[in-house]
């Protein structure tokens, strides 16, 4: 399931003097997070059996270069105002599992697990830069994380 929420937007970045919402923080930092392209730039929408005007396509790329680590959640944290940091979307280890391809969401060492089609629709060309996520952790319990920003533009590109 996914879930967008404005609920937590409030409590999302609680510390302005810091960079990362409340979530992220005093989590080692240990999986690497890259989106693909980024910056990345709106196009028409093409797809018939969608109504959206605008289409951002970028994929998500989650690794663990280290140890094998079981999931806990994966998500994202846009910032388009100037409130900063809010909660936009939380994967379930189950959601996990299936957007990513991460069989029985076990992140393996060395292995990488893409989002393909990572696509953010609308009907307003604006941009923003979104916050990454993914909470993992070992056989003991520790929790790791891993983030990394992706820079949404209004330069419409022609595909």
């Amino acid at each position: 399931m996914i879930l967008h929420s404005s609920i937590y937007a409030q409590d999302a970045w609680t510390d302005k003097s810091r960079i990362l919402p409340a979530k992220l923080r005093l989590i080692s930092n240990t999986l690497t997070v890259n989106h693909s392209p980024n910056p990345n730039y709106p196009s028409l929408t093409k797809e018939p059996d969608n109504p959206s005007k605008y289409v951002w396509k970028h994929s998500t790329t989650f690794c663990s270069p280290t140890q094998d680590l079981e999931i806990v959640e994966a998500g994202s944290f846009i910032w388009y105002s100037p409130s900063g940091w809010q909660e936009n979307i939380q994967l379930s280890k189950a959601a996990f599992i299936e957007k990513f391809n991460c069989l029985q969401g076990i992140l393996k060492k060395g292995m990488c697990y893409t989002y393909e089609k990572n696509y953010r629709y609308g009907d307003q060309l604006y941009g923003g830069d979104a916050l990454w996520y993914v909470i993992a952790k070992d056989a003991t319990g520790k929790l790791y994380k891993g983030f990394g920003i992706i820079e949404t533009e209004t330069d419409l590109q022609n595909d």
